[in-house]
């Protein structure tokens, strides 16, 4: 059984070797020598100018502007007594002695 199973493959996958060798085009390579004691670095050089781009102004969604936008003054109330809360409770002593038996 397996020598029969052994020949269907070989006979059905070898015509596939034969057609992909086909395909193959084979080309003349670029042969390239130079001094062996020369350490072995590949410099590019661009030999046109690049191309101008379409980043050209400013973005249209930038960290800046998320800085500067205008704030809701209610928010913005809210904020600082939140951290003036959180400051607080950090500078009171109950917090200093529980800090320090924690450590």
């Amino acid at each position: 059984m397996n020598k029969k199973f052994a020949v269907i493959l070989l006979a059905v996958l070898g015509p596939l070797d034969v057609a992909s060798a086909a395909d193959r085009a084979d080309l003349e390579g670029a042969q390239i020598t130079g001094s062996r004691e020369l350490p072995k670095v590949l410099y590019i050089v661009p030999w046109k100018q690049p191309l101008p781009t379409d980043l050209v102004g400013r973005p249209a969604q930038s960290l800046l502007d998320e800085a500067l936008a205008p704030i809701d003054r209610e928010v913005f109330r809210r904020e600082v007594q939140y951290h003036a809360l959180l400051q607080d409770v950090s500078t009171s002593p109950n917090a200093a002695a529980t800090e320090s038996k924690t450590k």
